[in-house]
């Protein structure tokens, strides 16, 4: 199967920070360039308007970011735009960013409960998924659904531990409904 464009892009840019020793301080630059590239939305849409024409799109993209990025990740958004590819530059900072964490064993987790939690049951909660996952760092993410009733659920990656007790409540109704009288 071929691999998306931001596969493809992110690994490369990925692969070069390994070659340079840049994987940390370009992933810098990227969350920088997003927080930039999100509060500027019309500097996305000039670079992607099929009316504008390669050479004019280079002269932009030198004239806001040359000297203010590092010239690997700004050598990149160059072939990005000369490749045609700057409409994907999200999703490859995206891909990007999760090729960091992996390669950094950061795990990113999904924590919701029905009730706002301690910031002692938060760092309990933490490490104890950095004890039985294996990653060396997480990245936290806590939320409340008061559907949950108590207990939380818990999402890392593809794989969620339901423990609330609406999830319990469920699961005895589909027995009850087995159940035949």
């Amino acid at each position: 199967m071929a691999k998306l464009v931001s596969e493809t892009y992110g690994d490369a840019l990925f692969g070069l920070g390994l070659e340079k020793g840049l994987v940390d301080s370009l992933m810098e630059e990227i969350g920088e360039m997003r927080k930039i590239l999100s509060a500027n939305p019309d500097f996305s849409r000039l670079m992607n308007h099929p009316d504008i024409g390669r050479d004019d799109k280079l002269g932009i993209l030198s004239k806001v970011f040359e000297g203010r990025l590092s010239d690997t990740l700004f050598g990149f958004i160059r072939v990005l735009v000369v490749k045609g590819r700057y409409g994907a530059i999200d999703d490859i900072f995206t891909y990007y960013t999760d090729r960091y964490k992996e390669y950094h064993r950061i795990g990113v987790a999904y924590v919701t409960s029905a009730v706002d939690l301690t910031q002692g049951q938060k760092e309990k909660i933490e490490k104890r998924l950095l004890e039985t996952t294996g990653f060396a760092g997480m990245e936290m993410h806590f939320s409340v659904d008061a559907g949950l009733i108590g207990g939380l659920v818990i999402r890392i990656g593809d794989r969620v531990v339901d423990s609330s007790i609406r999830s319990r409540l469920d699961g005895l109704q589909r027995q009850l409904m087995k159940v035949q009288l």
